[in-house]
């Protein structure tokens, strides 16, 4: 068994708790939370004995094997360092961290603790993923990817209204890109490696983040257009377009229906069952790495997570989005 802390007590981590209970190896022994009360509170909810709110005492705890991170994104390189370096295996919610600097930092952490070191972006492990890239040969030469990932946030209304909470908040490391924005990119970059060149519009709203935006991705051979937003939704599909036919993904941060549809009319369904949470599988797939002792996943990889950041970074100078840990 792989014995588990959390750290953060949102429903994203609920959800992962769900799925984590379908994977084999998975055990929950260990919540931390910043007060006693909160954490016990959900301990108790999953039959957890122990309880932290001190990060260092959590790390060097014979306890746990392995942590995985669920709080704001400017917390995520910091947090996840100190367990590395206790020799903790890190399962880190997306995106890695605030700015490729960190990633950085945390993965020269996991190697040289030679522990593992894995971003918790679900899309790229679920089986519909796996057709995409299995696939992508029957479009013939690819020439444009698109991708798009607006939905209008419940947490807006509260901002209209003048309440700012954390998914509007620059000190958080948040705002569309980090939140939607990644599912976009990480896809691109998994798929087709680092662009040429990188131009980004925005909506920026008073509180200092991107309400949305809109990049434009140059390849060699290819162009990449993604769009995002929190301020709006939008019901479009995703698409490789080749010279042969277009790969038409329903949802790209979520793939269930792949198809694609050739230029002479015919169209191929290449969808699969994906019968698990979508959280099994990235989990499944860290569990499945500790237990034959890799540091390293090869789907979501140090290099994809790196350069997908770095990516995020050249977005966030040109529409001038700066978050107070650039400046640490």
């Amino acid at each position: 068994m792989i014995r588990f802390g959390v750290i953060g007590t949102n429903w994203i981590t609920e959800r992962l708790l769900e799925a984590a209970n379908e994977v084999e190896g998975f055990k929950l022994v260990a919540v931390y939370s910043r007060t006693k009360e909160k954490a016990e509170s959900f301990a108790n909810k999953y039959g957890v004995n122990h309880v932290f709110t001190n990060l260092e005492e959590m790390a060097s705890s014979s306890e746990i094997d392995a942590v995985y991170i669920a709080t704001p994104n400017a917390y995520h390189a910091k947090q996840a360092i100190v367990f590395l370096e206790k020799g903790k295996h890190v399962l880190c919610e997306k995106p890695l961290a605030a700015n490729a600097n960190e990633v950085s930092k945390m993965i020269h952490s996991a190697k040289a603790n030679n522990v593992l070191l894995m971003e918790a972006m679900i899309s790229t492990f679920l089986p519909n993923f796996k057709v995409i890239q299995d696939n992508l040969h029957k479009l013939g030469p690819i020439r444009k990817y698109f991708a798009s990932y607006c939905q209008y946030s419940s947490r807006y209304d509260k901002y209209k209204e003048g309440t700012v909470l954390n998914a509007f908040k620059p000190e958080f490391a948040n705002g569309s890109l980090m939140d939607l924005g990644v599912y976009c990119l990480y896809p691109l970059i998994t798929l087709f490696g680092e662009p040429n060149s990188v131009e980004a519009t925005a909506v920026m709203l008073e509180s200092g983040v991107d309400g949305e935006g809109s990049v434009l991705l140059k390849y060699e051979d290819k162009e990449a257009v993604v769009m995002y937003s929190k301020i709006s939704n939008s019901y479009l599909p995703s698409e490789i377009q080749g010279e042969h036919g277009v790969m038409v993904i329903d949802k790209i941060h979520r793939a269930e229906k792949v198809e694609i549809r050739y230029n002479d009319g015919t169209v191929e369904d290449l969808t699969v069952d994906q019968p698990q949470p979508h959280m099994y599988y990235e989990m499944r797939e860290f569990i499945d790495l500790v237990k034959q002792g890799k540091t390293e996943s090869t789907i979501n990889s140090f290099q994809n997570s790196l350069l997908t950041m770095k990516v995020m970074d050249q977005v966030r100078e040109k529409i001038g989005l700066i978050y107070p840990s650039d400046m640490k």
